[in-house]
C-alpha cells in the first residue's frame, strides 16, 4: 500500500509523521511506500478560520492529484485543522482519504473515554475540532483561549516549542482535568508533540499523531495479509 501524505501543516508534524511512519512500518516488518506533498499552513489557517471549506478543500484536491499520480493508493491530511472540509475534500479527492478525526472517535469509544479535553489551533479549539468527534464530551480550556491558540501557531510555524508554551499548554490540560472533568487531554493539533514528546505533564495524552500513525500501519498490514 503506497500512502500518500498532504503535508506541511505544520513541517515539523510532518517530519513527525515520516519518522514515526518509518519505525512503525520497520515493527510490523512491513515495506514503506509514502509520498508527502508540501500544504502551505497560512492558506489553511485563513481558511479554517474564515470557513473557507470549499477553497480549501480545491486546495487539499491539488494535492491528492499529485499523490494519485505519484500512485499512492490512500491519503491523509497531516493536520486536525485540516479536517474542517474534510468532507467536500473527500468528495474531490481521486484516492480514499483516511478520516483522522474518525480514528480517534473509535480510540475514545475503546478506552471507555466519556469526556475529552483539547489542545490545538485556534479554529480547533474555537469550534471544538469543528464539532466532529462524536464519541466524548468535549471540553476546551475555559480562559485564554486566545493565548492558547496564539502559542500553538507559534509552536507550528517555528517547528519548535518554548519553555514558556509548553507550560501553557501543561497548565491549560491539567485545568481541563482537575476543573472540567476531562478523562484525558488530546493533542488536536499534530505540531504539539514538540511541547509533549520527552516531557511527561501529571495528566493523561492522546496524541492524535501517533493514532494516525497505528491506523496507518494497519492499514497497510490488512492490505498485504
Amino acid at each position: 500500500m503506497h500512502i500518500g501524505l498532504v503535508g506541511g501543516i505544520g513541517p515539523a508534524a510532518t517530519v513527525a509523521y515520516y519518522s514515526q511512519l518509518v519505525a512503525g512500518f520497520r515493527a510490523a516488518d512491513l515495506p514503506l511506500e509514502l509520498t508527502i506533498t508540501h500544504a502551505d499552513i497560512g492558506t489553511l489557517a485563513h481558511n479554517a478560520t474564515n470557513d473557507k471549506r470549499q477553497a480549501q478543500a480545491e486546495v487539499f484536491a491539488g494535492h491528492l492529484k499529485q499523490l494519485a499520480a505519484a500512485g499512492c493508493d490512500i491519503g491523509m491530511i497531516t493536520a486536525l485543522t485540516g479536517h474542517f472540509c474534510f468532507e467536500q475534500t473527500r468528495q474531490l479527492s481521486p484516492i480514499q482519504l483516511v478520516n483522522g478525526v474518525e480514528v480517534i472517535d473509535r480510540h475514545c469509544l475503546e478506552q471507555g473515554i466519556k469526556t475529552l479535553g483539547l489542545l490545538g489551533s485556534p479554529p480547533v479549539l474555537n469550534t471544538k475540532l469543528f464539532g466532529l468527534l462524536s464519541a466524548s464530551e468535549v471540553v476546551v480550556p475555559q480562559t485564554g483561549l486566545d493565548e492558547l491558540g496564539k502559542a500553538y501557531m507559534e509552536v507550528a510555524n517555528a517547528g519548535f516549542c518554548t519553555e514558556d508554551n509548553r507550560l501553557k499548554f501543561f497548565q491549560a490540560g491539567s485545568s481541563m482535568i482537575e476543573n472540567q472533568g476531562a478523562e484525558a487531554v488530546l493533542l488536536a493539533g499534530t505540531d504539539l508533540g514538540l511541547a509533549f514528546n520527552d516531557h511527561t505533564p501529571d495528566f493523561r495524552v492522546i496524541d492524535a499523531l501517533e493514532l494516525h500513525v497505528i491506523e496507518l500501519v494497519s492499514l497497510a498490514s490488512n492490505s498485504d495479509s
